[in-house]
């Protein structure tokens, strides 16, 4: 279960360093999808990504008046490794929930303009930009979550329907704007 880069304990301290600092320094951890073991002290997977990050991170730190510490290590206890990794899971699976609790929103707002007839380009370009918001979020959460935790499939599929409900969407919009054109004949081509 465990992972063949090890891990990293980072440590940093943002005293007599700037303000603004103490906010990139959380910010940056908490987009890596940092650990706190204790205040001021996170854990997380040494994947070269993230090695790359912390490394940047501390030499922002550093530079800015602060102190920061990055070490090594590795787990003797193959269960506490695997409690670490269900904790890491479970904070992403949180994330996921949020995705999964507020994707019905959008899959409502196409459902109620078509019921009001809005069947527009303007409600189409509406949806995108809040699929698109779904889907970059996705992208944040899947970056940070280094084992795959179970909510993951979920709210990929979720997001997938609420794309293909807004593809029929899109379609119902193009008819309406446009009636007198024959529906496109759709052609299903087998992917490899």
């Amino acid at each position: 279960m465990g992972i063949d880069q090890g891990w990293l304990v980072i440590s940093v301290s943002t005293a007599g360093a700037p303000d603004s600092l103490r906010v990139q320094v959380w910010r940056k951890l908490r987009s890596l999808g940092a650990l706190y073991l204790q205040q001021s002290v996170c854990l997380l997977p040494a994947r070269p990504e993230v090695v790359r990050e912390i490394r940047r991170l501390a030499d922002r730190v550093r530079h800015q008046g602060g102190t920061a510490r990055v070490l090594p290590m590795t787990f003797t206890d193959p269960a506490e490794e695997a409690a670490v990794i269900a904790e890491l899971d479970a904070a992403r699976d949180v994330e996921y929930r949020e995705v999964l609790d507020r994707l019905p929103a959008l899959r409502r707002e196409l459902a109620d303009e078509r019921a009001r007839g809005n069947l527009t380009y303007a409600e189409v370009e509406e949806s995108e930009a809040d699929l698109l918001r779904f889907r970059s979020w996705m992208t944040k959460i899947a970056a940070r979550d280094y084992f795959g935790a179970p909510g993951g499939r979920d709210a990929r599929d979720a997001v997938e329907e609420a794309a293909a409900e807004l593809a029929a969407f899109e379609e119902a919009a193009l008819h309406a704007e446009a009636p007198n054109r024959p529906a496109p004949r759709l052609r299903v081509v087998d992917q490899p």
